[in-house]
């Protein structure tokens, strides 16, 4: 998926802008560089001949997502290792499948999202809603020992503010069922979309842990609230006349 200059274009000429001058999502560069990072020096991506090969890699995996992702039950008992994890298994990914598909997306959404927010406010918003989403897909799941790792709840929020904040910015999607002709469609058409197969993913979903469509749905949901708690009363100041003031950037709808 790409966003390309629609309604909002003038919203991606100034982020276009700040980062032609070095002022750009540099907290979505680092976070797609952090967790590059930390997958091809993990054991997850099989390159570091330091973790060996065969059942020694193997137990080198298994052991480095028990350490760093989310373990329900563990979560829960209320260990301090534990306690961490939330937001350490937003930098730890499975597969390179894995993090290429979180890393597309969050590259897409994330630099908008950032222009709007600001830098820290949107570190902030990022940690804070994937650690969320991770922790009610664990009350969800109580008794479960699986791992669970990934950003994608974090992304899930980035995806939620973002439609919030630029609902007709055109995004380019592959759809598989029209043989992935390359279609454009508003954003607020597109990741309500995303949503519903989430939910119906998340609905037959009876084996208990595995793919955490409850975690997607969680952190869209935080990010969507937390756009629209954080712009909705701004959007209606009153000029000193009596008139409606004239929102700044990115408080009116694009």
């Amino acid at each position: 998926m790409i966003t390309k200059p629609g309604a909002a274009g003038q919203s991606l000429r100034t982020s276009a802008a700040r980062v032609l001058t070095g002022h750009g999502p540099l907290v979505t560069y680092g976070l797609i560089a952090l967790c590059c990072a930390v997958f091809v020096l993990s054991p997850a991506a099989g390159l570091n001949p330091a973790y060996g090969t065969g059942d020694a890699l193997l137990a080198a995996q298994r052991t480095f997502f028990a350490r760093w992702g989310v373990i329900p039950a563990e979560l829960l008992s209320g260990s301090p290792r534990a306690a961490i994890t939330p937001v350490t298994a937003l930098f730890v990914h499975g597969s390179w499948l894995h993090l290429l598909g979180n890393m597309l997306f969050l590259y897409v959404f994330g630099g908008m999202v950032e222009e709007r927010l600001g830098h820290l406010q949107f570190a902030l918003f990022y940690l804070g809603c994937g650690a969320l989403a991770l922790f009610a897909y664990a009350l969800a799941n109580a008794g479960s020992t699986q791992t669970l790792v990934g950003a994608s709840g974090a992304i899930s929020a980035v995806l939620g503010a973002f439609l919030k904040l630029f609902p007709k910015a055109r995004v380019t999607s592959l759809l598989p069922f029209l043989f992935f002709l390359p279609l454009r469609f508003p954003a607020w058409i597109v990741l309500p979309f995303w949503v519903t197969l989430q939910w119906l993913a998340a609905r037959r979903d009876e084996n208990g842990p595995g793919v955490a469509y409850l975690a997607h749905l969680a952190g869209f949901s935080l990010g969507f609230l937390y756009a629209w708690g954080r712009y909705a009363r701004r959007s209606k100041v009153k000029g000193p006349a009596g008139h409606r003031a004239p929102a700044t950037e990115g408080d009116s709808q694009p």
